[in-house]
């Protein structure tokens, strides 16, 4: 799906431009890559976080039952060629009945079927975003390295030059997962996530809807739903223009 681009500012250059010069989303399409994406899943999740336990990943590659029916990327850092991060959908899988996503498997009795009722919607319109991390080297903020993704409330105030000089990891990759499903013509993307990265996203015209409580999954997370088309219309313009970046990377 083409994501129209937006006019640049003349008097600085766009957070589109200065992610595009930083950062590349690089779809993990093959073998190698998703293997790459695992083992940075281990050391975020494993090694440094301890969401997972190491001794069930002795091979040092994080994977579970979900990987096999879901789309990954990884975003690279152009100056370094260090992969900074990834991020996966998880699709459902067609002609196959019931619960298919961690989010319903795992954390089931925090949604509120009242906000949104997954057991009611066609699975061929929704997907989850899920296993978002970002590389220990990369969340060099304060108390950054004791979240997957490196946000915290107060990197969203930041001078603008330093949103130029160093995007935000976790947005591109959660652009990136939102493209991956617009492509696929998903109409909702469901997402376990902290409040204050909802916060975050939400900023940025990017909304995320409560769709239940708040658990300790991994830290506080709750669980979100996005509807993607209707949120294209909600974007700020420098966003609506990172995400045509992050669209054209995609290829």
């Amino acid at each position: 799906m083409a994501i129209e681009k937006l006019a640049m500012t003349e008097t600085e250059p766009s957070l589109a431009h200065a992610f595009n010069q930083f950062f590349e989303i690089v779809p993990a399409n093959t073998d190698e890559l998703r293997n790459i994406v695992y083992r940075i899943r281990y050391q975020v999740y494993c090694h440094e976080l301890h969401f997972e336990n190491e001794a069930d990943y002795p091979d040092g590659r994080e994977i579970d039952e979900f990987d096999a029916h879901s789309l990954h990327c990884l975003l690279r850092h152009r100056p370094s060629g260090v992969f900074a991060g990834c991020v996966r959908v998880v699709l459902n899988r067609p002609g196959i009945e019931g619960p298919q996503l961690p989010l319903e498997q795992h954390c089931s009795d925090s949604l509120d079927k009242t906000a949104i009722d997954l057991s009611k919607l066609d699975r061929s319109t929704f997907a989850e975003v899920s296993r978002l991390a970002v590389a220990g080297r990369f969340r060099r903020r304060p108390n950054e390295a004791e979240t997957a993704h490196g946000v915290t409330e107060e990197s969203i105030v930041m001078t603008l030059s330093e949103r130029r000089v160093f995007p935000h990891i976790a947005l591109g990759l959660y652009l990136a997962a939102g493209a991956m499903s617009l492509r696929r013509g998903l109409d909702i993307a469901v997402v376990m996530m902290e409040p204050r990265l909802a916060r975050h996203m939400k900023y940025f015209g990017i909304e995320y809807r409560k769709a239940g409580d708040v658990i300790n999954y991994h830290g506080l997370r709750g669980p979100y739903y996005c509807l993607l088309k209707d949120n294209l219309k909600k974007l700020k313009p420098e966003i609506r223009d990172l995400l045509s970046v992050v669209d054209e990377q995609l290829d």
